[in-house]
Protein backbone atom coordinates (compact mmCIF):
# COMPACT_ATOMS: atom_id res chain seq x y z
CA UNK A 1 0.00 0.00 0.00
CA UNK A 2 1.45 3.05 -0.90
CA UNK A 3 0.85 6.56 1.46
CA UNK A 4 -0.09 9.43 0.17
CA UNK A 5 -2.22 12.86 1.00
CA UNK A 6 -5.94 13.49 0.97
CA UNK A 7 -7.68 14.15 -2.29
CA UNK A 8 -11.30 15.30 -2.97
CA UNK A 9 -13.17 15.98 -5.55
CA UNK A 10 -17.06 16.53 -7.53
CA UNK A 11 -17.12 12.82 -9.01
CA UNK A 12 -20.51 13.41 -10.56
CA UNK A 13 -20.88 16.15 -13.59
CA UNK A 14 -20.76 19.97 -13.26
CA UNK A 15 -24.50 20.41 -14.31
CA UNK A 16 -27.79 21.01 -11.90
CA UNK A 17 -29.92 17.46 -11.16
CA UNK A 18 -30.92 15.84 -8.42
CA UNK A 19 -27.74 14.40 -6.72
CA UNK A 20 -24.08 15.71 -6.49
CA UNK A 21 -21.60 13.53 -5.27
CA UNK A 22 -18.10 14.60 -3.41
CA UNK A 23 -15.45 11.73 -3.27
CA UNK A 24 -12.87 12.07 -0.33
CA UNK A 25 -10.04 9.36 -0.34
CA UNK A 26 -6.58 8.76 1.88
CA UNK A 27 -5.65 8.57 5.31
CA UNK A 28 -7.47 11.76 6.18
CA UNK A 29 -11.07 11.35 5.28
CA UNK A 30 -12.79 10.23 8.30
CA UNK A 31 -11.00 12.99 10.44
CA UNK A 32 -11.79 15.67 8.06
CA UNK A 33 -15.51 14.00 7.64
CA UNK A 34 -16.00 14.40 11.54
CA UNK A 35 -14.72 18.66 11.42
CA UNK A 36 -17.56 19.07 8.41
CA UNK A 37 -20.65 16.52 9.39
CA UNK A 38 -23.09 16.57 11.92
CA UNK A 39 -25.09 13.26 11.77
CA UNK A 40 -28.49 13.06 12.93
CA UNK A 41 -27.13 10.99 16.37
CA UNK A 42 -24.66 13.71 17.75
CA UNK A 43 -22.48 11.00 19.51
CA UNK A 44 -21.44 9.45 16.76
CA UNK A 45 -17.72 9.42 14.97
CA UNK A 46 -17.42 8.80 11.56
CA UNK A 47 -14.06 7.31 12.16
CA UNK A 48 -15.59 4.94 14.65
CA UNK A 49 -18.32 3.57 12.53
CA UNK A 50 -18.01 0.55 10.39
CA UNK A 51 -17.12 0.34 6.69
CA UNK A 52 -19.82 0.15 4.30
CA UNK A 53 -22.25 1.95 6.09
CA UNK A 54 -24.58 4.77 5.32
CA UNK A 55 -25.11 7.89 7.32
CA UNK A 56 -27.61 10.81 7.53
CA UNK A 57 -26.79 14.55 8.58
CA UNK A 58 -25.77 17.75 7.51
CA UNK A 59 -22.64 19.51 6.43
CA UNK A 60 -21.47 22.08 8.17
CA UNK A 61 -18.67 25.44 7.30
CA UNK A 62 -18.20 26.29 10.66
CA UNK A 63 -21.33 27.42 11.66
CA UNK A 64 -22.77 27.67 8.17
CA UNK A 65 -25.34 25.01 7.49
CA UNK A 66 -24.60 23.94 3.62
CA UNK A 67 -26.95 20.76 2.61
CA UNK A 68 -28.90 18.18 4.22
CA UNK A 69 -26.84 14.93 3.31
CA UNK A 70 -25.59 10.81 3.29
CA UNK A 71 -22.20 10.06 3.69
CA UNK A 72 -21.12 6.72 2.77
CA UNK A 73 -17.80 5.05 4.66
CA UNK A 74 -15.58 2.45 3.04
CA UNK A 75 -12.58 1.98 5.14
CA UNK A 76 -9.07 0.43 3.02
CA UNK A 77 -8.49 -1.69 1.62
CA UNK A 78 -11.69 -2.57 0.61
CA UNK A 79 -12.70 0.83 -1.62
CA UNK A 80 -12.00 1.62 -5.03
CA UNK A 81 -8.97 3.51 -4.32
CA UNK A 82 -7.93 0.88 -1.34
CA UNK A 83 -7.99 3.83 1.04
CA UNK A 84 -9.98 5.40 3.28
CA UNK A 85 -12.70 6.53 1.48
CA UNK A 86 -15.87 8.65 1.99
CA UNK A 87 -18.73 9.64 -0.72
CA UNK A 88 -20.73 12.68 0.29
CA UNK A 89 -24.10 12.78 -1.73
CA UNK A 90 -25.15 15.97 -1.87
CA UNK A 91 -28.36 17.78 -3.56
CA UNK A 92 -27.23 18.30 -7.22
CA UNK A 93 -26.67 22.01 -7.35
CA UNK A 94 -23.47 23.04 -9.02
CA UNK A 95 -22.76 25.69 -5.82
CA UNK A 96 -23.37 23.55 -2.97
CA UNK A 97 -21.61 21.22 -4.24
CA UNK A 98 -18.40 23.55 -4.65
CA UNK A 99 -19.14 24.52 -0.98
CA UNK A 100 -18.49 21.06 0.19
CA UNK A 101 -15.91 20.58 -1.93
CA UNK A 102 -14.04 23.80 -0.66
CA UNK A 103 -14.87 22.77 2.80
CA UNK A 104 -13.29 19.60 2.59
CA UNK A 105 -10.17 21.27 1.36
CA UNK A 106 -9.92 23.89 3.81
CA UNK A 107 -10.12 21.21 6.58
CA UNK A 108 -6.97 19.50 4.94
CA UNK A 109 -7.66 17.53 1.61
CA UNK A 110 -6.42 18.54 -1.51
CA UNK A 111 -8.17 19.04 -4.94
CA UNK A 112 -7.74 15.98 -6.63
CA UNK A 113 -6.06 15.82 -10.31
CA UNK A 114 -7.49 13.69 -13.13
CA UNK A 115 -8.04 10.50 -12.97
CA UNK A 116 -6.08 10.07 -9.31
CA UNK A 117 -8.63 8.39 -7.79
CA UNK A 118 -8.15 5.66 -10.13
CA UNK A 119 -4.62 5.87 -10.27
CA UNK A 120 -4.31 5.51 -6.51
CA UNK A 121 -6.56 2.19 -7.37
CA UNK A 122 -3.40 0.68 -9.84
CA UNK A 123 -0.94 2.31 -7.75
CA UNK A 124 -2.02 0.18 -4.40
CA UNK A 125 -2.29 -2.51 -6.66
CA UNK A 126 -6.29 -2.98 -6.65
CA UNK A 127 -6.33 -2.84 -10.76
CA UNK A 128 -3.29 -2.97 -13.34
CA UNK A 129 -3.12 -0.56 -15.95
CA UNK A 130 -5.31 -2.36 -18.32
CA UNK A 131 -8.54 -2.45 -16.31
CA UNK A 132 -7.85 1.38 -15.29
CA UNK A 133 -7.62 2.14 -19.05
CA UNK A 134 -10.82 0.30 -19.63
CA UNK A 135 -12.68 2.56 -16.25
CA UNK A 136 -12.02 5.21 -18.79
CA UNK A 137 -13.72 3.11 -21.94
CA UNK A 138 -16.34 2.43 -19.97
CA UNK A 139 -17.37 5.79 -19.50
CA UNK A 140 -16.55 6.70 -22.96
CA UNK A 141 -18.70 3.71 -24.46
CA UNK A 142 -20.39 4.93 -27.31
CA UNK A 143 -22.39 1.64 -27.83
CA UNK A 144 -23.30 -1.79 -26.31
CA UNK A 145 -20.60 -3.75 -27.62
CA UNK A 146 -18.13 -1.24 -26.41
CA UNK A 147 -19.54 -1.70 -22.82
CA UNK A 148 -19.17 -4.87 -22.79
CA UNK A 149 -15.88 -5.11 -24.33
CA UNK A 150 -14.90 -2.74 -21.70
CA UNK A 151 -16.50 -4.44 -18.97
CA UNK A 152 -14.66 -7.45 -20.06
CA UNK A 153 -11.20 -5.74 -19.47
CA UNK A 154 -12.23 -3.97 -16.44
CA UNK A 155 -13.19 -7.51 -15.08
CA UNK A 156 -9.45 -8.75 -15.68
CA UNK A 157 -9.98 -10.78 -18.84
CA UNK A 158 -7.19 -8.77 -20.50
CA UNK A 159 -4.72 -8.70 -17.93
CA UNK A 160 -5.03 -12.26 -16.73
CA UNK A 161 -4.15 -13.76 -20.24
CA UNK A 162 -1.20 -10.82 -20.25
CA UNK A 163 -0.50 -12.55 -17.10
CA UNK A 164 -0.86 -16.01 -18.14
CA UNK A 165 1.66 -15.23 -21.16
CA UNK A 166 3.95 -13.66 -18.97
CA UNK A 167 4.07 -16.36 -16.29
CA UNK A 168 5.50 -19.05 -19.01
CA UNK A 169 8.03 -16.95 -20.27
CA UNK A 170 9.55 -16.19 -16.66
CA UNK A 171 9.53 -19.89 -15.78
CA UNK A 172 11.56 -20.98 -18.95
CA UNK A 173 13.99 -18.12 -18.57
CA UNK A 174 14.18 -18.99 -14.74
CA UNK A 175 14.42 -23.21 -15.86
CA UNK A 176 16.83 -22.02 -18.50
CA UNK A 177 19.44 -19.25 -16.05
CA UNK A 178 19.25 -22.42 -13.47
CA UNK A 179 20.60 -25.07 -15.81
CA UNK A 180 23.17 -22.43 -17.33
CA UNK A 181 24.07 -21.86 -13.54
CA UNK A 182 24.43 -25.45 -12.38
CA UNK A 183 25.12 -27.88 -15.86
CA UNK A 184 25.75 -31.12 -13.18
CA UNK A 185 22.46 -30.91 -11.82
CA UNK A 186 19.70 -29.48 -14.91
CA UNK A 187 20.42 -30.87 -18.09
CA UNK A 188 19.15 -28.83 -21.08
CA UNK A 189 19.35 -31.94 -23.49
CA UNK A 190 16.45 -31.48 -25.87
CA UNK A 191 15.63 -28.30 -24.23
CA UNK A 192 15.90 -26.21 -27.52
CA UNK A 193 13.21 -28.46 -29.29
CA UNK A 194 11.08 -28.24 -26.21
CA UNK A 195 11.20 -24.53 -25.79
CA UNK A 196 10.26 -24.20 -29.70
CA UNK A 197 7.14 -26.25 -28.72
CA UNK A 198 6.23 -23.78 -25.78
CA UNK A 199 6.85 -20.61 -28.00
CA UNK A 200 4.86 -21.72 -30.85
CA UNK A 201 1.57 -22.52 -28.64
CA UNK A 202 2.46 -18.79 -26.95
CA UNK A 203 2.73 -17.20 -30.50
CA UNK A 204 -0.24 -18.86 -31.59
CA UNK A 205 -2.44 -17.26 -29.02
CA UNK A 206 -0.87 -14.51 -28.91
CA UNK A 207 -1.48 -13.89 -32.45
CA UNK A 208 -5.60 -15.00 -32.13
CA UNK A 209 -5.49 -12.09 -29.65
CA UNK A 210 -3.83 -9.54 -31.75
CA UNK A 211 -6.70 -10.48 -34.46
CA UNK A 212 -9.34 -8.44 -32.59
CA UNK A 213 -7.61 -5.32 -32.60
CA UNK A 214 -9.07 -4.09 -36.02
CA UNK A 215 -13.03 -5.24 -34.52
CA UNK A 216 -12.07 -3.93 -31.03
CA UNK A 217 -10.83 -0.67 -32.65
CA UNK A 218 -14.01 -0.34 -34.38
CA UNK A 219 -16.59 -1.46 -31.88
CA UNK A 220 -14.44 1.02 -29.53
CA UNK A 221 -14.14 4.32 -32.05
CA UNK A 222 -17.49 3.32 -34.14
CA UNK A 223 -17.22 1.57 -38.21
CA UNK A 224 -15.91 4.85 -40.13
CA UNK A 225 -18.52 4.60 -42.90
CA UNK A 226 -17.55 7.20 -46.00
CA UNK A 227 -20.35 7.12 -48.29
CA UNK A 228 -19.39 7.49 -52.12
CA UNK A 229 -21.06 8.42 -55.46
CA UNK A 230 -21.55 10.58 -58.15
CA UNK A 231 -23.59 14.10 -57.44
CA UNK A 232 -27.23 14.04 -57.10
CA UNK A 233 -26.85 9.66 -56.18
CA UNK A 234 -28.39 10.68 -53.35
CA UNK A 235 -25.64 10.06 -50.65
CA UNK A 236 -26.83 13.30 -48.20
CA UNK A 237 -30.55 11.63 -48.30
CA UNK A 238 -28.88 8.55 -47.21
CA UNK A 239 -27.31 9.94 -44.70
CA UNK A 240 -30.30 11.89 -43.42
CA UNK A 241 -32.04 8.78 -43.95
CA UNK A 242 -29.78 6.96 -41.93
CA UNK A 243 -29.91 9.54 -39.11
CA UNK A 244 -33.79 10.40 -39.06
CA UNK A 245 -32.97 14.12 -39.41
CA UNK A 246 -32.23 16.21 -42.37
CA UNK A 247 -28.56 16.97 -41.34
CA UNK A 248 -27.27 17.19 -44.85
CA UNK A 249 -28.38 20.03 -47.30
CA UNK A 250 -30.14 18.20 -50.03
CA UNK A 251 -31.18 20.26 -53.36
CA UNK A 252 -31.60 18.84 -56.96
CA UNK A 253 -28.47 20.88 -57.89
CA UNK A 254 -25.41 18.67 -58.54
CA UNK A 255 -22.54 18.70 -56.11
CA UNK A 256 -24.59 20.66 -53.12
CA UNK A 257 -21.72 19.09 -50.61
CA UNK A 258 -18.49 20.27 -51.29
CA UNK A 259 -16.69 19.20 -48.13
CA UNK A 260 -16.89 16.01 -45.65
CA UNK A 261 -19.76 15.81 -43.22
CA UNK A 262 -19.87 13.66 -40.02
CA UNK A 263 -21.95 12.54 -37.63
CA UNK A 264 -22.58 9.29 -35.23
CA UNK A 265 -25.08 7.04 -35.81
CA UNK A 266 -26.18 3.85 -32.95
CA UNK A 267 -26.80 1.03 -35.54
CA UNK A 268 -27.70 -2.51 -33.47
CA UNK A 269 -25.59 -2.35 -30.88
CA UNK A 270 -22.72 -0.70 -32.75
CA UNK A 271 -21.50 2.84 -33.82
CA UNK A 272 -20.83 4.41 -37.30
CA UNK A 273 -19.06 7.32 -38.12
CA UNK A 274 -21.00 8.72 -41.26
CA UNK A 275 -19.37 10.23 -43.71
CA UNK A 276 -21.33 12.32 -46.47
CA UNK A 277 -18.60 13.80 -49.18
CA UNK A 278 -18.37 15.23 -52.25
CA UNK A 279 -20.16 13.79 -55.35
CA UNK A 280 -16.98 12.51 -57.55
CA UNK A 281 -16.59 13.61 -60.99
CA UNK A 282 -14.39 15.84 -63.45
CA UNK A 283 -15.36 19.34 -62.96
CA UNK A 284 -13.80 22.87 -63.26
CA UNK A 285 -14.89 24.53 -60.17
CA UNK A 286 -11.59 24.21 -57.56
CA UNK A 287 -13.84 24.02 -54.48
CA UNK A 288 -15.95 21.28 -55.85
CA UNK A 289 -12.47 19.59 -56.85
CA UNK A 290 -11.24 19.87 -53.20
CA UNK A 291 -14.20 18.32 -51.88
CA UNK A 292 -13.50 15.03 -54.70
CA UNK A 293 -9.97 14.91 -53.54
CA UNK A 294 -10.90 14.76 -49.79
CA UNK A 295 -13.49 11.89 -50.49
CA UNK A 296 -10.91 10.04 -52.24
CA UNK A 297 -8.77 9.95 -49.58
CA UNK A 298 -11.43 9.23 -46.59
CA UNK A 299 -12.21 6.44 -48.75
CA UNK A 300 -8.66 5.33 -48.62
CA UNK A 301 -9.14 5.33 -44.96
CA UNK A 302 -12.93 3.76 -44.41
CA UNK A 303 -13.27 0.84 -42.84
CA UNK A 304 -16.57 0.55 -45.01
CA UNK A 305 -17.49 2.09 -47.76
CA UNK A 306 -20.84 2.66 -49.24
CA UNK A 307 -21.79 3.21 -52.95
CA UNK A 308 -24.38 5.35 -53.68
CA UNK A 309 -25.29 4.38 -57.61
CA UNK A 310 -28.18 6.19 -58.91
CA UNK A 311 -29.91 3.62 -60.85
CA UNK A 312 -32.26 5.11 -62.92
CA UNK A 313 -29.30 7.23 -64.92
CA UNK A 314 -26.34 5.17 -67.00
CA UNK A 315 -23.13 4.22 -65.39
CA UNK A 316 -20.08 6.68 -66.55
CA UNK A 317 -16.32 7.13 -65.94
CA UNK A 318 -16.94 8.86 -62.52
CA UNK A 319 -18.46 5.32 -61.49
CA UNK A 320 -15.66 3.58 -63.02
CA UNK A 321 -13.37 5.61 -61.08
CA UNK A 322 -15.44 5.08 -57.92
CA UNK A 323 -15.28 1.28 -58.22
CA UNK A 324 -11.57 1.65 -58.22
CA UNK A 325 -11.47 2.96 -54.91
CA UNK A 326 -12.85 0.13 -53.46
CA UNK A 327 -10.71 -2.44 -54.36
CA UNK A 328 -9.47 -4.62 -51.11
CA UNK A 329 -11.77 -2.61 -48.94
CA UNK A 330 -15.29 -3.45 -47.72
CA UNK A 331 -17.73 -1.85 -49.86
CA UNK A 332 -21.72 -1.97 -50.24
CA UNK A 333 -22.86 -1.15 -53.43
CA UNK A 334 -26.19 0.54 -53.12
CA UNK A 335 -28.90 0.86 -56.38
CA UNK A 336 -30.87 3.89 -55.18
CA UNK A 337 -34.10 5.44 -56.59
CA UNK A 338 -35.54 1.71 -57.31
CA UNK A 339 -38.65 3.77 -57.62
CA UNK A 340 -38.05 4.86 -60.68
CA UNK A 341 -37.39 3.76 -63.83
CA UNK A 342 -34.19 2.08 -63.82
CA UNK A 343 -31.57 1.43 -65.94
CA UNK A 344 -28.48 -0.01 -64.07
CA UNK A 345 -29.72 -3.29 -62.62
CA UNK A 346 -28.11 -5.80 -60.13
CA UNK A 347 -26.33 -8.01 -62.65
CA UNK A 348 -24.55 -5.18 -64.09
CA UNK A 349 -22.74 -3.93 -61.11
CA UNK A 350 -22.41 -7.74 -59.86
CA UNK A 351 -20.33 -7.65 -63.40
CA UNK A 352 -17.79 -5.23 -62.25
CA UNK A 353 -17.65 -6.19 -58.46
CA UNK A 354 -17.78 -8.64 -55.71
CA UNK A 355 -19.39 -6.44 -53.37
CA UNK A 356 -22.69 -7.02 -52.02
CA UNK A 357 -25.60 -5.31 -53.63
CA UNK A 358 -28.58 -3.57 -52.54
CA UNK A 359 -31.47 -2.37 -54.29
CA UNK A 360 -32.89 0.56 -52.49
CA UNK A 361 -35.22 3.70 -52.53
CA UNK A 362 -33.75 6.38 -50.07
CA UNK A 363 -36.75 8.71 -50.66
CA UNK A 364 -39.22 6.22 -50.14
CA UNK A 365 -37.21 4.58 -47.78
CA UNK A 366 -37.05 1.04 -49.27
CA UNK A 367 -34.54 -1.21 -48.53
CA UNK A 368 -32.58 0.88 -45.38
CA UNK A 369 -33.87 -2.13 -42.71
CA UNK A 370 -32.05 -4.92 -45.09
CA UNK A 371 -28.80 -2.46 -45.77
CA UNK A 372 -28.70 -2.36 -41.42
CA UNK A 373 -28.46 -6.06 -41.26
CA UNK A 374 -26.16 -6.09 -44.22
CA UNK A 375 -23.37 -3.97 -42.37
CA UNK A 376 -24.18 -5.99 -38.99
CA UNK A 377 -23.63 -9.14 -40.78
CA UNK A 378 -20.79 -7.75 -42.94
CA UNK A 379 -18.32 -6.74 -39.98
CA UNK A 380 -19.68 -8.83 -36.91
CA UNK A 381 -21.87 -11.92 -37.51
CA UNK A 382 -20.90 -15.31 -35.64
CA UNK A 383 -17.31 -13.32 -35.69
CA UNK A 384 -17.12 -11.51 -32.17
CA UNK A 385 -17.90 -13.13 -28.89
CA UNK A 386 -17.85 -10.71 -26.06
CA UNK A 387 -18.01 -13.27 -23.17
CA UNK A 388 -15.22 -15.44 -23.16
CA UNK A 389 -12.19 -13.87 -24.64
CA UNK A 390 -10.53 -10.68 -24.19
CA UNK A 391 -10.66 -8.45 -27.07
CA UNK A 392 -7.74 -5.54 -28.29
CA UNK A 393 -9.18 -2.48 -28.19
CA UNK A 394 -6.42 -0.11 -27.23
CA UNK A 395 -3.43 1.08 -29.56
CA UNK A 396 -0.99 0.82 -26.76
CA UNK A 397 -1.50 -2.68 -25.57
CA UNK A 398 -1.69 -3.97 -29.56
CA UNK A 399 2.31 -2.53 -29.94
CA UNK A 400 3.22 -3.88 -26.32
CA UNK A 401 1.86 -7.43 -27.55
CA UNK A 402 2.98 -6.77 -31.20
CA UNK A 403 6.47 -6.45 -29.73
CA UNK A 404 6.74 -9.53 -27.49
CA UNK A 405 5.44 -11.59 -30.63
CA UNK A 406 8.51 -9.96 -32.18
CA UNK A 407 10.70 -10.95 -29.27
CA UNK A 408 9.37 -14.59 -29.33
CA UNK A 409 9.83 -14.87 -32.72
CA UNK A 410 13.61 -13.77 -32.14
CA UNK A 411 13.89 -16.63 -29.82
CA UNK A 412 12.60 -18.79 -32.63
CA UNK A 413 15.18 -17.82 -34.59
CA UNK A 414 17.86 -18.31 -32.71
CA UNK A 415 17.02 -21.87 -32.03
CA UNK A 416 16.53 -22.75 -35.02
CA UNK A 417 19.97 -21.05 -36.17
CA UNK A 418 21.14 -23.68 -33.57
CA UNK A 419 22.49 -20.72 -31.10
CA UNK A 420 23.84 -21.10 -27.36
CA UNK A 421 20.84 -21.53 -25.08
CA UNK A 422 22.27 -18.32 -23.40
CA UNK A 423 21.20 -16.13 -26.18
CA UNK A 424 17.42 -16.92 -25.96
CA UNK A 425 17.09 -15.03 -22.37
CA UNK A 426 17.59 -11.62 -24.03
CA UNK A 427 14.55 -12.25 -26.36
CA UNK A 428 12.52 -14.22 -23.38
CA UNK A 429 13.11 -11.29 -21.04
CA UNK A 430 12.28 -8.64 -23.91
CA UNK A 431 9.05 -10.32 -24.33
CA UNK A 432 8.48 -10.54 -20.71
CA UNK A 433 8.70 -6.47 -20.09
CA UNK A 434 6.87 -5.71 -23.52
CA UNK A 435 4.13 -7.87 -22.10
CA UNK A 436 4.16 -6.34 -18.26
CA UNK A 437 3.71 -2.60 -20.30
CA UNK A 438 -0.28 -3.60 -20.63
CA UNK A 439 -0.43 -4.58 -17.19
CA UNK A 440 1.67 -1.78 -15.72
CA UNK A 441 4.49 -3.52 -14.52
CA UNK A 442 7.50 -1.89 -16.85
CA UNK A 443 6.03 1.17 -17.09
CA UNK A 444 8.01 4.83 -16.46
CA UNK A 445 6.53 7.36 -14.57
CA UNK A 446 5.72 9.90 -17.33
CA UNK A 447 3.69 7.32 -18.85
CA UNK A 448 1.25 6.40 -16.42
CA UNK A 449 0.89 10.31 -15.50
CA UNK A 450 -0.19 10.82 -19.36
CA UNK A 451 -2.28 7.68 -19.19
CA UNK A 452 -4.48 9.29 -16.04
CA UNK A 453 -4.38 12.74 -17.50
CA UNK A 454 -6.83 11.68 -19.87
CA UNK A 455 -9.22 10.72 -17.09
CA UNK A 456 -11.83 13.53 -16.04
CA UNK A 457 -11.36 14.66 -12.75
CA UNK A 458 -13.14 12.54 -9.67
CA UNK A 459 -12.59 9.64 -11.20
Amino acid sequence: MNHFDTIAAIATAMAHGGIGIIRVSGEASFSILDKIFCPKNPDKQMSDQPSYTIHYGNIYDGEELLDEVIVLLMKGPHSYTAEDTVEIDCHGGILVQQRILETVIKQGARLAEPGEFTQRAFLNGRIDLSQAEAVMDVIQSGNQMALQASVSQLKGSLGDKVRKFREQILYETAFLESALDDPEHISLDGYSERIFEVLKQLLLEMKVLLDTFENGRMIKEGIKTVILGRPNAGKSSLMNALLGEERAIVTEIAGTTRDILEESLYLNGISLKLLDTAGIRETEDLVEQIGVSRAKEQAEAADLILYVVDSSDKLDESDEKILNLLKDKKALVLLNKSDLDTVVTEEQIREKTDHPVISLSVKERQGLKNLEEMIQELFFQGKISLKNEPMITNLRHKNALEEAQNSLLMVQSSIEQGMPEDFYTIDLMGAYDALGRIIGKEMGEDLIQEIFSRFCTGK
